[in-house]
C-alpha cells in the first residue's frame, strides 16, 4: 500500500523543477497529478515513489 490519496500535494522526487503537484485520483499504481508547473500527469507508484508535502 502506497498511501497515497486525493487531494494529498506531493512532489516528484526526480522532477523538482515541475512543483507541488496535487493528486486528483488513484487507480491501483497509477496516480493522476496536478503540477504547479507541468500540468495534469500520470504517475506510475511502482516505478516513481512521490513525496508527501506536509501541508
Amino acid at each position: 500500500m502506497h498511501g497515497i490519496e486525493p487531494g494529498m500535494r506531493v512532489l516528484h522526487p526526480q522532477r523538482p523543477d515541475w512543483g507541488v503537484g496535487q493528486v486528483q485520483s488513484v487507480v491501483g499504481d497509477r496516480v493522476t497529478v496536478n503540477f504547479e508547473h507541468a500540468g495534469k500527469l500520470l504517475v506510475n507508484l511502482a516505478v516513481i515513489a512521490l513525496e508527501q508535502v506536509e501541508a
